[in-house]
């Protein structure tokens, strides 16, 4: 690796430096919250969830007990890395055909039938009770607190609101517009709704959110939205293990989960990138940005085409074979045209966090509501926000990803692990929706390909093709948006930055290196 690059004359951070432990997120109470539970005897599971649970009240249109995780983890010194699928089942009366009957051609954002069943508590409650050290309770307790009590309104929280907002059903804004408007910057907001229901948790287990009177408000809540959902359906939550999946590019092999989450469309994305000789291009010049998005239109059509739960074509789209042909599709001159969109809603930001202790367990955790403050639909005695991940199904009959009982829909959020030489070096995340497996490559390239330091690695401008545009961040100059306009792309300067990162990179001389995204509220720590 190089050394910084960062220029001290201008604006910027320095990534974070230490030796028993380390943190990056998205916001720094949360980050500070997984450090305090180290230094209580908590390994890096307890403290990355105690701080991804955190999150729900420091970004909760982002994230929440009644959302969904993905998670990897490497156990202390162990080269394994394991996989959590902690994402959503449709409830069992769900039904594709009578949507279709309805004329409805897509699963309706905030309305009942986007929500499958929340999973992250059971997935945590697994987490926990499988590698965790100190107990439910203590990784709880911070997060019970500042619940109670409420925390600062963050700037970037503070700026998304008010439009997101508009998704909120009347139940939900009690909760969530105190005071009936949007708090404002460094106002207080609190959710002792919630507080109440992790003091459940933390008492009765799973017993304290999948049954009893957590149960019956959020049943109730969806069932006066016109839900289908039953006690059945909580009871059968559960998060399972999962082999996750990778690939070798340039040395550095990239751990993923496998479907029903997009992790093989950043793995296919790099296996095409692999034909190229990028470390000759300018790592911010034209000519890169160009060939990337040219690799993601041909993985993300991939994506569109099988991803489903169970593999859909899992072999063929991880077959060097498959990444050789889709490679040499690539003009270096003039741009393809964007793959079939989906039908499936997408979606644009999330929370990942990740922590790495003093034996290097290392954790990569993605928690998510799908869409900002997921369906709208809040229960209304506690408060709980419900996730709309079923709008990720596909209603095209015979689709490989076609609502139908029990079954979980396409996701975009995707945690990361690197590892090299058999020794597991780097749990990192890109959020953003849809750009997530872009990201991943693009993240993987700039370390790899680049050699940049891991904080200049995050920081580098982003640029995706999506929706017959290629969107490009400010941090790209007029003069490289014009080469590529001449190229035939079409340009857009998308109003807000194209997702966020967090990455600790686990040094072979012992020291942590940790880097959190300017484009969001949080920090990395260290201890």
């Amino acid at each position: 690796m190089t050394s910084p690059t960062r220029d001290f004359h201008l604006p910027g951070r320095s990534a974070v430096f230490a030796r028993n432990g380390a943190c990056a997120t998205s916001h720094p109470l949360a980050a500070k919250v997984a450090l305090d539970i180290l230094a209580r005897g908590g390994n890096a599971m307890d403290a990355a969830i105690a701080g991804a649970v955190l999150l729900g009240v420091c970004e909760p249109h982002m994230c929440g007990i009644g959302g969904d995780c993905f998670v990897l983890a490497s156990r202390e010194g162990e080269a394994e890395v394991i996989g959590l699928n902690g994402s959503r089942r449709a409830p069992a009366a769900a039904d594709a055909a009578r949507l279709r009957e309805r004329g409805i051609e897509a699963v309706p954002l905030h309305a009942a039938e986007a929500v499958t069943i929340p999973t992250a508590i059971d997935g945590f409650l697994r987490l926990l009770g499988d590698h965790g050290r100190i107990g439910v309770d203590a990784v709880l307790a911070p997060s019970i607190r500042y619940f109670d009590e409420g925390v600062p309104v963050a700037p970037r929280v503070a700026h998304d609101w008010p439009t997101y907002a508009k998704a909120l059903h009347p139940a939900a804004r009690g909760h969530f517009l105190p005071g009936g408007r949007a708090p404002r910057v460094g106002e207080i907001f609190a959710l002792p709704g919630q507080a109440e229901v992790l003091r459940r948790i933390a008492r009765d287990g799973r017993d304290g959110f999948y049954a009893g009177e957590v149960a019956e408000d959020m049943l109730a809540a969806l069932s006066d939205a016109g839900g289908v959902h039953t006690a059945d359906d909580l009871a059968a939550a559960a998060g399972e293990y999962c082999a996750p999946i990778s690939t070798d590019y340039r040395g550095t092999e990239l751990i993923e989960l496998p479907p029903n989450g997009q992790g093989a469309a950043a793995l296919l994305m790099l296996n095409i990138l692999s034909h190229f000789h990028l470390a000759a291009m300018d790592p911010f010049g034209a000519e890169r940005v160009h060939l990337e998005a040219e690799a993601a239109k041909l993985a993300y059509d991939a994506r569109n085409r099988f991803i489903a739960e169970g593999g859909g074509r899992l072999d063929h789209m991880l077959n060097p074979a498959t990444a050789e042909a889709l490679a040499a599709l690539i003009d270096p001159a003039r741009p393809m045209a964007d793959p079939a969109p989906l039908t499936e809603a997408i979606h644009r930001d999330t929370i990942y966090i990740t922590v790495v202790d003093r034996d290097r367990m290392a954790v990569s955790l993605i928690y998510s509501l799908f869409h900002p403050f997921g369906s709208g639909i809040a229960s209304p005695r506690f408060g709980i926000m419900l996730q709309n991940r079923g709008a990720g199904f596909s209603l095209a009959e015979g689709h490989p990803n076609e609502m139908a009982p029990g079954r979980r829909p396409l996701h975009t959020i995707i945690p990361g692990m690197l590892r090299r030489e058999g020794r597991v070096v780097m749990p990192f995340g890109v959020m953003g929706g849809a750009y997530q497996a872009a990201g991943h490559a693009r993240f993987v390239s700039n370390f790899v390909d680049y050699g940049m330091d891991l904080q200049a690695a995050i920081d580098a401008p982003r640029s995706f093709p999506e929706a017959g545009a290629l969107r490009l961040e400010r941090g790209y100059g007029d003069a490289v948006a014009a080469e590529l306009a001449a190229m035939g792309h079409r340009i857009e300067r998308p109003e807000g930055p194209i997702g966020g990162a967090q990455a600790i990179w686990i040094r072979g001389d012992g020291v942590l290196e940790a880097a959190s995204d300017g484009r969001k509220d949080g920090c990395a720590l260290g201890c």
